[in-house]
């Protein structure tokens, strides 16, 4: 019940169909060119296209004069063609006479210096002056277009944080300082929290704190931490004025923002409470044949975000970027399983970057799904056979994934061990364990959701939690309530260090997890850099680069792998405790990859869950489901041939064809198995193709 009461307080996307398409600027072409791109979108299957994100300038060329008229027309013809309107509300970047005229509105760096226009996003998230443009250009927007019959939704800015995410300004610094008034009370709370006492810090006025730019050596740690958080919550501030307005104009109007993935300068758990659905821009590196393991971990944090709910990718690469080093196109075959692998995490959407490719500017030389050659770009044509192909998956739109695996993503942890400098290594770092973590879980067969470290985790048999270095009672009391009641937790290295306002907890680490692990940390044991140590794991030797600590374990604590070198030797590394009807592990290691999948066939096999014993990382199995149906997409992610085992037999929906047994795909190959929904979750074996 509780669920359908917030489904019904979410505004729905006003579309009937998987959306294809991508970012459209009409304003860079002629009026001509419009009239071919609609025939050419219709030809393609496209369903909605996202605009005027960077037209402010055209839209106002000076302050209090619109020029509507084109706007108008594009709206209008998209319309009659069918083609929704994903709807910016062109407020991602300023005017140049809006920062000419307040030049005090521009953002500084840590260094000081002011930054210049002519880029994008040449704002201070906290300026008075660029707020208030903010919230008058939305109002300008909503009141036009809120009843424009092409409307799907409201696109508020693009890509927060993407180029300004902190600023250093005089205006941020007065905006940090009501914040932290507003958090610790007075300027004994502060100093109490900021532990001030060490190097002579004591604050003794308001007035004297400054944002953290450059110093002679290290930042107090906890004035950092606060500095991320503030920063995410200054930009969320920003987010709330254009919601506050486009609901107060159009209240029955779903909004959004882009995301950018596992973006860590941003708390996105606090953005999608805000918005009625999750968005994301996603990249993987055609030159990482891996890319796709990253890119299921961006789309599992995308779809629980709002408790399972579908998402929809809204940018992605026909082919090349053009802001990497070096941007390697996409291979024949790529961008269509890359596509369904985002529709297979939860996407009800496929949209990209973007319509017609740019003869100008900082991104003229990125991909599009209509090339410099037109119809004859090898990009249009494989893009306009996915969008014929997507119309055969339209019973998938508003499924859910099925997952038994959680993982948990802590901002505050990822602050607070990545934003200082006095910490044990700086070779241990959050994201790197979160990846490392699922890739091996993703490997086993396993597709994996994200999770607050306080839940909820019903619905789930195993929780991982790669590293948790802030860690709050509240925290601990959610992860044993969860082992108690039958679940597995596993807990990685420098997890349960440190409060919220960075103080190392009493006793040291784990901290509040101390009873539900059953260890205590004596010394965290970096490696330096050449070396590495070893954790003995049965007949295994595992190798551990950067990162051992020196545990010691309770009576009732199981040391299922112990180190097997250095000062370490016969030290436990590994351990499993049993907690109620479930369990709790800790590992205190930095793993490679063929080492996580040692310990993690383990945990799987001794919670209950199956794990592959074929393993191969280009192939993915993940189910979406709805009360009576299971939609099993089955991927290669390369150019080898890649088999599966089906539990059931089922129907291919991109085929028509009847799919039962072994499925085998060949380059970039996908099916689509719909099959009656099974007890469980499914889970696909692999064998091998030479059988």
């Amino acid at each position: 019940m509780a669920d359908e009461i917030a489904d019904e307080r979410i505004r729905p996307v006003r579309i009937d169909a998987l959306a294809f398409g991508g970012d459209y600027n009409p304003d860079q072409w002629s009026e001509e060119t419009w009239l071919e791109d609609i025939r050419l979108m219709k030809e393609a299957g496209v369903t909605m296209v996202s605009l005027p994100i960077f037209s402010w300038p055209q839209l106002e060329p000076e302050p209090g004069v619109y020029d509507w008229g084109w706007l108008d027309r594009i709206l209008d013809l998209l319309h009659e063609a069918g083609i929704r309107i994903d709807l910016a509300t062109a407020t991602a970047t300023p005017p140049s006479w809006l920062l000419r005229a307040h030049p005090e509105m521009a953002p500084w760096d840590s260094e000081g210096h002011r930054l210049e226009f002519g880029s994008r996003q040449t704002y201070c998230p906290s300026s008075p002056i660029w707020r208030e443009h903010v919230a008058r250009m939305a109002r300008a927007m909503a009141e036009r277009y809120g009843e424009h019959p092409g409307l799907a939704m409201w696109h508020i800015s693009n890509e927060y944080g993407d180029h300004i995410s902190r600023c250093w300004c005089p205006e941020s610094a007065a905006h940090f300082r009501r914040w932290l008034q507003n958090r610790y009370g007075d300027l004994d709370g502060l100093n109490e929290a900021w532990g001030v006492n060490v190097w002579g810090q004591r604050y003794t006025s308001w007035e004297h704190i400054e944002t953290p730019k450059k110093a002679p050596g290290p930042i107090n740690p906890t004035k950092l931490l606060d500095f991320e958080r503030f920063s995410s919550d200054a930009m969320l501030e920003l987010f709330q004025i254009e919601i506050d307005v486009l609901r107060e104009v159009t209240p029955d109007i779903a909004v959004t923002t882009n995301f950018m993935s596992m973006f860590r300068d941003l708390d996105y758990w606090d953005f999608a409470a805000r918005e009625d659905i999750v968005t994301d821009d996603a990249y993987p590196e055609p030159a990482d044949p891996t890319s796709h393991v990253g890119a299921a971990l961006n789309y599992g944090l995308m779809r629980s975000l709002k408790g399972g709910r579908p998402w929809l990718l809204l940018e992605s690469s026909a082919s090349a970027t053009s802001w990497r080093d070096v941007n390697v196109p996409k291979a024949p075959g790529r961008i269509r399983v890359e596509s369904l692998q985002a529709v297979a995490h939860g996407s009800d959407a496929v949209m990209f970057f973007q319509w017609r490719q740019a003869k100008y500017g900082q991104e003229k030389f990125h991909s599009s799904m209509l090339g410099h050659r037109g119809e004859r770009s090898r990009s249009f044509q494989e893009t306009k056979a996915l969008g014929h192909e997507l119309k055969r998956l339209e019973a998938v739109r508003g499924t859910r994934v099925r997952s038994r695996v959680a993982l948990v993503v802590d901002w505050d942890s990822w602050w607070g061990s990545s934003a200082v400098e006095s910490l044990p290594s700086q070779r241990l770092r959050w994201d790197e364990q979160a990846r490392t973590w699922h890739h091996a879980l993703h490997t086993l067969g396993h597709a994996v959701d994200t999770v607050r470290a306080t839940g909820p985790f019903e619905g789930y048999d195993l929780v991982v939690v790669p590293n948790l270095y802030i860690t709050e009672q509240p925290q601990a009391d959610a992860l044993t309530a969860f082992a108690e009641s039958g679940g597995t937790v596993v807990v990685g290295p420098f997890s349960g260090v440190v409060d919220a306002t960075e103080k190392v907890h009493d006793g040291g680490a784990p901290g509040p997890l101390r009873a539900l692990l059953g260890v205590e940390v004596d010394e965290q044991w970096p490696i330096a850099d050449g070396l590495s140590g070893q954790v003995g794991y049965g007949a295994a030797e595992l190798a551990v680069p950067h990162w051992a600590e020196w545990i010691e374990a309770d009576a009732d604590v199981e040391v299922r792998g112990g180190y097997a070198s250095g000062v370490l030797d016969g030290h436990p590394a590994v351990t499993r405790r049993p907690v109620g009807d479930g369990a709790a592990w800790y590992v205190s290691a930095k793993l490679e990859h063929d080492g996580m999948l040692t310990v993690f066939r383990d945990i799987l096999h001794a919670a209950g869950l199956p794990a592959r014993d074929v393993v191969n990382v280009e192939a993915e199995a993940v189910t979406r489901a709805d009360d009576t149906t299971d939609y099993t997409f089955l991927l290669n992610h390369g150019t080898d041939p890649v088999a599966f085992e089906l539990p059931a037999s089922g129907v291919d929906l991109l085929t028509g064809a009847d799919a039962t047994g072994r499925v085998e795909l060949g380059a970039y190959g996908a099916a689509v198995i719909a099959s009656p929904r099974a007890a469980s979750v499914p889970f696909l074996t692999l064998t091998t193709t030479t059988e």
